[in-house]
């Protein structure tokens, strides 16, 4: 029996505030939210028109996960994170159609950034570093191989682009004058510190972090950076078998960038109104599910089960 794939869910019980690429956000009450997570997945930016089998489950439960083993690891650190369980006020018809891909989480200011950290050059990175010996325009040694590791992870941040647009790189200085002087040393010191944090606790687990991306925003009672959204997914991550890894080539991977290489060779890279085939919705799922189970230690069954 094929599971069914999830692109629009309408909850009757709660309004809903937006839509995104992947998540839509509804209102519980004045500070809480519940973030649904759907099975859409974009590349190059561009939503496709069917979705990825259980994505909505799988990067929603491992988000979890990383919340949980992320706070055991860093003292201190906030997350938006409140419970996998659908609020009381969600009708039983409602908690149906989410279950396993909604999170109760705190409603905060966010901050319109992206927190990108890179540990190994690939992608548009290394790119760059052919024609200019730059890494979004760090200078980086001379010698690096194509997905070889910095000498020390990078702070990359982006803009946060609206639903439609592109995200653009910019320079840390440039995020210092969109978030304030205030908060954009302590953004990057927290990312780089979630990030080493996580790739240490990934490679116990067989799997590299090439690179991830962060969103935070402000609890504006405490003055705390808080980590919110997704967390360390296939979606919002380069994962890579560790048991593979070989400087010099193309990496395999846990992630979308197998989708990304398919509309590349394709020839449909930032198209709008791509259905992917079955096969490769499906290979991707079986993707997302390998690098769920290698960090959970658990199957997303098992995980489903839970609950």
């Amino acid at each position: 029996m094929s599971i069914p794939v999830v692109t629009t869910i309408e909850l009757q019980s709660l309004p809903k505030l937006t839509s995104g690429k992947v998540r839509d956000l509804y209102a519980i009450d004045d500070k809480t939210l519940l973030f649904v997570t759907t099975d859409r997945i974009s590349a190059y930016d561009v939503i496709m028109a069917n979705g990825v089998p259980q994505k909505g489950a799988i990067l929603t439960q491992l988000t979890a996960h990383w919340f949980k083993v992320l706070g055991e690891r860093i003292p201190g650190l906030k997350t938006h994170f409140i419970s996998l369980t659908p609020p009381p006020s969600v009708s039983d018809e409602d908690k149906a159609l989410i279950r396993g891909r909604s999170m109760q989480v705190r409603k905060l200011k966010v901050f319109p950034i992206e927190a990108i950290v890179r540990g190994y050059i690939t992608g548009s990175a290394w790119n760059e570093y052919q024609k200019t010996g730059t890494v979004h325009g760090i200078p980086q040694p001379a010698g690096l191989q194509h997905c070889s590791p910095f000498p020390k992870p990078l702070y990359t941040p982006s803009t946060k682009a609206e639903l439609g647009d592109h995200d653009e790189n910019i320079s840390p200085e440039k995020a210092a004058e969109i978030v304030g002087d205030k908060y954009a040393a302590r953004i990057e010191e927290l990312a780089l510190k979630v990030y080493s944090t996580a790739a240490e606790y990934a490679h116990e687990h067989g799997i590299i972090i090439a690179d991830t991306k962060f969103e935070f925003g402000l609890d504006e009672e405490t003055d705390d950076i808080v980590l919110i959204d997704e967390v360390l997914t296939p979606d919002s991550s380069r994962f890579w078998p560790a048991s593979e890894y070989e400087v010099g080539r193309d990496q395999d991977s846990f992630d979308k960038q197998f989708l990304r290489n398919w509309l590349t060779k394709e020839g449909l890279k930032a198209k709008d109104g791509v259905e992917m085939p079955q096969e490769i919705a499906e290979a991707t799922s079986a993707r997302y599910k390998e690098a769920f189970t290698l960090l959970t230690g658990r199957t997303l069954e098992e995980a489903l089960g839970e609950l």
